[in-house]
């Protein structure tokens, strides 16, 4: 028999994790037909005292609709809204010309009840609560339009943070009284709601380079952008996982059969593709394979004229679409107007060429030329929204792949053309991702972890965009939080070497030795540059083996790892003797060799020309040389010695000097991170403030 509930109880109750679902006090589930009604309702219950505005409410939950309409649409809703709550005997709004809110103490939520149970030092209610919604993030089936998940990510965002210095004041009252057993119950609840679950859809491709037989000559790339164009359409479906073009490049033209090829991607099927350019137009021919058997059990074929393929882009149309999710025994599932691109061939061509060379960074002059092709593109199509982006790339690549002196102004000119970007098609994610790396630069780590999270919100499914996120939890020093999407751009891209440096720091960082170790023995087989290897071998206690891995690196000068700008040539055996100085100083264990080449990189940082540059930076990280790490980052951040942040986070020895430096929290303070931390989160190492 169902109790009586006590008079105080309020009369709706709200469950905001996961689907939402509203009760009253006798637990019936009460049905609400208007679907933005609920939403509405949900808005106010993620903040119960405090109202909305009419105006920001009108706007975004309809999205796209002239302000009168959208208004006279949220008075019409809101009517219904009250209609229906009333015939459950509910009185819960108050509503104004201005603005509308929650009848005081009519509301409670799941949220409400946790936050008060960490705030009243229940360590056993609040356990129960997390273990409830372990998985489950707010309002996980609502979906109401760009403007509206943009706004959800942000308040999700705001709630997690919450949540998490109630945990941490919590386990901290509880570690002082010595309450073990409630302590692990809570910390362990904890990580199982807060660590993201980023499962991966159950089908998986890879769109193999199309192949192109052209008669006609001339460098129109149809087939790259065919392939483009058909990875851009499917990106949309959340039910596919598409694997990372820099993973696929790499795999392919290495002789390997389709089952190799989908194996070491480890993906479920592989898109093949021809191109057949003629004077009567031009044709194209696309197959899905099964990535186990290689068996062919797709195909289509489509004919269109060039200006078709140019000015409609036809070439994958619905039918193409619709054929390939049959064939996959997938639903499509509906993405709004298709991306407008460009009419202009010259500028698509530019933009490929461009972008491709932007792959290749390693190519001695290929940034170059890849900038200069995308300024071509911008210039002939200045509404070319993706170009943009790709240009704002090719810059940021140029920042860390090649030795310029001008690394801090070419980034806030990435960012400019990021903008530019938005401004032209607001769903371009990687460009948040470009402005989440500049905001680095302004010592502003806050914002820049919220252009990432807007960037995942946009693009979850693109390799590049996840891993941004990833990186950028991993500097701020929340590892457990970054790992979970550093794991899910690996499943996407898994032949790209620097996935696995973040992945091997992670694991370090979280004192998972052997992890760290085969990520980094991945990382190096993939041909990178074994300087995070090193760092784990010597946290072992390997140390000759640390020491020959750093040595190693010498193979790489010149390539991925580039001499300061404006600095003399070296012959090679100078080169070799730094190297080994280098590789003794910060793996041998030998506070000698350490304190050799804390001198020797103090007297680089007063007389190169870049006092900033990375071959500066990360040793002085590495060694735990603080004072000079300290220096350096409170002068000048820039993309290509931001990476060293993430090393400041291992438990280890020399790595942990610069941390436990007393002058440590006001550096933090100095480079943006303590307000980073009050807003989002304090690090792993650092589960509150210790100020």
């Amino acid at each position: 028999m169902q109790q009586d509930a006590p008079d105080d109880t309020p009369a709706l109750q709200v469950v905001l994790f996961g689907e939402l679902v509203l009760r009253n006090t006798e637990n019936t589930v009460l049905e609400i037909n208007s679907r933005r009604g609920r939403i509405l309702l949900a808005m106010l219950c993620l903040s119960p005292d405090q109202p909305l505005r009419r105006e920001f409410l009108s706007k975004l939950i309809w999205e796209g609709r002239f302000r009168p309409q959208a208004r006279a649409s949220l008075r019409q809703c809101l009517h219904e809204l009250n209609r229906e709550l009333q015939t459950f005997g509910l009185d819960v709004l108050e509503t104004s010309n201005m603005q509308i809110a929650l009848r005081a103490g009519t509301v409670q939520t799941d949220l409400q009840a946790l936050e008060a149970s960490l705030s009243d030092g229940d360590p056993e209610k609040a356990t129960n609560i997390l273990n409830q919604i372990a998985g489950q993030r707010l309002l996980e089936s609502v979906d109401l339009g760009e403007a509206f998940e943009t706004w959800l990510a942000a308040q999700r965002l705001q709630v997690e943070n919450r949540l998490r210095r109630g945990v941490e004041r919590l386990l901290s009252d509880l570690k002082a009284r010595n309450e073990d057993a409630d302590l692990n119950a809570l910390q362990t609840a904890w990580q199982h709601w807060s660590r993201p679950v980023l499962p991966r859809p159950a089908t998986t491709l890879a769109i193999l380079p199309f192949s192109l037989r052209n008669e006609l000559g001339g460098d129109y790339f149809l087939a790259e952008g065919t392939a483009d164009e058909l990875s851009a359409r499917l990106s949309l479906q959340t039910d596919i996982s598409l694997a990372g073009r820099t993973s696929v490049e790499a795999i392919c033209g290495q002789g390997l059969t389709a089952p190799e090829i989908a194996g070491r991607l480890g993906v479920s099927h592989l898109v093949e593709g021809s191109v057949h350019r003629s004077a009567q137009g031009v044709s194209l021919t696309i197959s899905l394979v099964d990535g186990t058997t290689g068996r062919q059990f797709w195909t289509d074929r489509v004919e269109a004229t060039e200006a078709e393929f140019f000015n409609a882009r036809v070439m994958i149309g619905s039918n193409v679409l619709a054929g390939l999710y049959d064939a996959l025994g997938i639903a499509e599932r509906a993405t709004g107007t298709p991306r407008r691109m460009t009419a202009n061939r010259d500028a698509y061509a530019l933009y490929l060429q461009g972008r491709s060379l932007t792959q290749k960074a390693m190519i001695e002059g290929a940034l170059s030329k890849a900038v200069d092709f995308l300024e071509q593109a911008v210039q002939l199509d200045p509404e070319f929204a993706e170009a943009w982006t790709a240009l704002a790339e090719a810059h940021i690549s140029a920042i860390v792949y090649t030795p310029c002196l001008d690394k801090v102004e070419r980034s806030e000119m990435a960012a400019e053309f990021a903008r530019r970007a938005l401004e032209l098609n607001p769903r371009q994610g990687y460009a948040y991702a470009i402005l989440s790396i500049h905001e680095w630069t302004c010592f502003n780590p806050a914002r820049a972890l919220e252009y990432a999270m807007q960037a995942y919100s946009l693009e979850p499914n693109n390799a590049d965009v996840t891993m941004r996120l990833g990186s950028c939890l991993l500097y701020l020093g929340r590892t457990r939080d970054a790992l979970p999407y550093i794991e899910a751009a690996i499943e996407q891209d898994p032949v790209y070497a620097r996935n696995y440096a973040m992945l091997c720091i992670a694991h370090l960082n979280l004192g998972d030795f052997g992890k760290a170790l085969a990520a980094g023995e991945r990382m190096v087989d993939l041909n990178m540059p074994g300087l995070h290897l090193a760092l784990v071998q010597a946290a072992m206690g390997d140390h000759d083996a640390a020491v020959a891995t750093y040595y190693d690196a010498r193979r790489f000068v010149g390539t991925m790892i580039m001499s300061p700008p404006g600095a003399t040539e070296i012959s090679d055996e100078a080169r070799d003797f730094y190297l080994l100085t280098a590789a003794k100083g910060i793996c041998s264990g030998d506070p000698d060799a350490r304190q050799t080449y804390c001198n020797l990189v103090d007297m680089l940082h007063e007389t190169l020309p870049e006092p900033y540059d990375p071959t500066v930076a990360w040793p002085a990280v590495f060694m735990g040389h603080a004072d000079l790490a300290m220096k350096i980052f409170r002068e000048r951040i820039h993309p290509a010695n931001m990476p060293a942040l993430m090393n400041l986070w291992a438990d280890v020895d020399p790595l942990n000097r610069i941390r436990q430096h007393p002058d440590f929290m006001a550096f933090a303070e100095d480079i943006g991170l303590v307000d980073a931390w009050e807003k989002y989160g304090w690090p792993d190492l650092m589960p509150s403030d210790p100020r």
